[in-house]
C-alpha cells in the first residue's frame, strides 16, 4: 500500500498584523467616533456658526492625533521596556547558569507532551542554535511578530486618527449649516461599517459582527454628545 502523499500548500496567518492592526482601528475608530461626536455635538448647540463648527473639529482632530500617537507610544514604550529588561535577565542566566536554563527548556516541552529523551534533544538543538531567541519564546512568550514597536504603534495610530477624523471635518466644511449634524452623523456611520468590516478582514473575523459592532458604539457616542449639546447649547 502506498503511503499518502501531500499537496504543497501555504498557510497565511494574521498573527503578524496584530500590532500595527490593534494601533491602526484603534486610532481610525477614535478619530471618526472622537470627532464626529465634536461637531454633532457642537452642531446640536443652538446659535453655533458653521465656522465655530469647523473649528472645533479641526481642534479635534489635531488634538486626538497628537494625543493618540503619544499614548500609544508611551505604552508601547513600556511594554518595550519590559521585555528588554526581561530578555536581558534571560540573557545573564544563560551566561551564568547554562545547565539550569538548557533543563528548564526541556521541561517545557516536556510539559507540552514531548517525549524527555526527545524534549532534551530538541532542547539542545535549539540552545546551540540560538539560546536567547529560544528562551524568549518558549519561556517568556515573546516572538519577532509581535515584539513592541513604538514608533510604529505611535505613527500608525496618529495617521489612522487622522484618516478617520478627516472624514467628518470635510463633510463639517461642505455640507450646509442646517445638514451638518445629520450629514456627518450619515458619512460618520459609513465609515464605521467599513472601518470594521476592513478590520475584521485583516484579522480574518466576520466581517458583519465587526462592522456592527464599531458601528453602534459609535452610534451611541454621536447621540449622547448630541444630547449634551443640545442640553447645554439652548438658550435662555
Amino acid at each position: 500500500m502506498s503511503s499518502p502523499t501531500f499537496s504543497p500548500h501555504s498557510e497565511q496567518h494574521n498573527t503578524e498584523r496584530i500590532g500595527w492592526l490593534r494601533a491602526a482601528v484603534l486610532g481610525a475608530n477614535d478619530g471618526v467616533v472622537s470627532v464626529s461626536s465634536i461637531v454633532v455635538g457642537v452642531a446640536a448647540a443652538s446659535g453655533v456658526s458653521a465656522g465655530t463648527i469647523l473649528l472645533a473639529g479641526v481642534a479635534a482632530l489635531v488634538a486626538g492625533a497628537t494625543s493618540m500617537a503619544a499614548g500609544e507610544y508611551v505604552s508601547v514604550q513600556s511594554q518595550a521596556d519590559t521585555e528588554q529588561a526581561n530578555l536581558a535577565l534571560e540573557a545573564r542566566e544563560l551566561r551564568e547558569q547554562p545547565e539550569y536554563e538548557l533543563q528548564e527548556l526541556t521541561d517545557i516541552y516536556v510539559a507540552r507532551g514531548v517525549d524527555p529523551v526527545v524534549a532534551r534533544q530538541v532542547a539542545e538543538q535549539l540552545t546551540a542554535a540560538d539560546a536567547l531567541g529560544t528562551h524568549a519564546r518558549e519561556e517568556l512568550g515573546i516572538t519577532e511578530q509581535l515584539r513592541a514597536r513604538p514608533f510604529q504603534a505611535a505613527l500608525a495610530s496618529a495617521l489612522a486618527f487622522i484618516t478617520g477624523g478627516i472624514l467628518p471635518v470635510i463633510a463639517a466644511a461642505l455640507l450646509p449649516h442646517h445638514l451638518v449634524s445629520v450629514g456627518v452623523t450619515v458619512v460618520t456611520l459609513l465609515a464605521l461599517l467599513l472601518l470594521g468590516a476592513l478590520a475584521a478582514y485583516a484579522g480574518g473575523a466576520s466581517l458583519w459582527k465587526g462592522a456592527l459592532r464599531v458601528t453602534l458604539w459609535g452610534a451611541a457616542a454621536m447621540a449622547l454628545s448630541a444630547l449634551v449639546g443640545s442640553l447645554f447649547g439652548i438658550k435662555a
